[in-house]
């Protein structure tokens, strides 16, 4: 990740998430799985589901969204899904766009697959792994309509900076699958992050900031992780970002 953080309901999942992180990030080439613990409901939604809208991250296979959707549809790239919370929401306010949601944790997956089956969504796709090697290797350039990031580890101390998703060289391989007019939508919770953010932003000229109407909604539902954060004091900073035509 790079880490592909999502929010995640409770402490204990989100410590949970961190330490899989940690072990995986910030440089891998390949993806090992992790047993993670799951109810028998989970356990038998991910039977019943994942063959068919999951799959685990390859460096060798691409995607063919209208092969996998069974549709042509603009594209959304959703990284660090966490429980899925927004994801599964968003894509039911939107049935006419669909989702590649990517994260590595496995119960937090489950409880967006059991979202999926209690809405009877059918316009998400997940994959379980390091969202950098989705991007580098996984999708077509141009394919995407966009990408969101919502609450990345911030990695908070300052010698596990380096481990941070939103990094100059992470941009440009966003930029790199949008197409021209395409929306990268991040939202941070952490000053410290969003400062950062915003200072790789300024460094690049392939994605620029706008305030114009995007092709796909960036209201987001309020989770409880941003509930939490609210309560704390930690105000949300959102960046929505197009692709600069090439």
């Amino acid at each position: 990740m790079t880490d592909v953080s999502g929010a995640a309901d409770a402490p204990a999942d989100r410590d949970a998430e961190r330490r899989e992180r940690a072990r995986l990030y910030p440089r891998v080439t390949s993806f090992r799985s992790r047993r993670g613990s799951l109810t028998q409901a989970q356990q038998q939604n991910w039977e019943e589901l994942w063959p068919r809208i999951g799959r685990d991250v390859s460096e060798t296979d691409q995607v063919d969204p209208t092969a996998w959707f069974g549709r042509s549809a603009p594209l959304i790239l959703e990284i660090g899904c966490g429980t899925g919370t927004s994801t599964a929401a968003m894509a039911a306010d939107e049935p006419d766009t669909d989702v590649i949601a990517v994260d590595v944790y496995r119960p937090g997956i489950a409880q967006l697959l059991g979202a999926i089956k209690r809405a009877g969504l059918d316009n998400i796709r997940v994959i379980r792994g390091d969202a950098v090697i989705v991007l580098k290797n996984m999708l077509a350039p141009a394919s995407l309509t966009g990408v969101r990031v919502f609450f990345p580890d911030p990695w908070p101390k300052a010698r596990h900076h380096k481990r941070r998703l939103l990094q100059p060289e992470t941009l440009v391989q966003i930029a790199h699958v949008l197409r021209d007019g395409g929306v990268l939508h991040i939202a941070t919770d952490h000053a410290d992050y969003a400062e950062s953010i915003a200072g790789v932003i300024d460094g690049q000229s392939v994605l620029t900031p706008t305030d114009q109407a995007v092709p796909f909604s960036i209201e987001r539902p309020v989770t409880k992780f941003e509930g939490r954060a609210a309560r704390e004091g930690r105000p949300v900073t959102e960046f929505v970002l197009t692709r600069v035509p090439r």
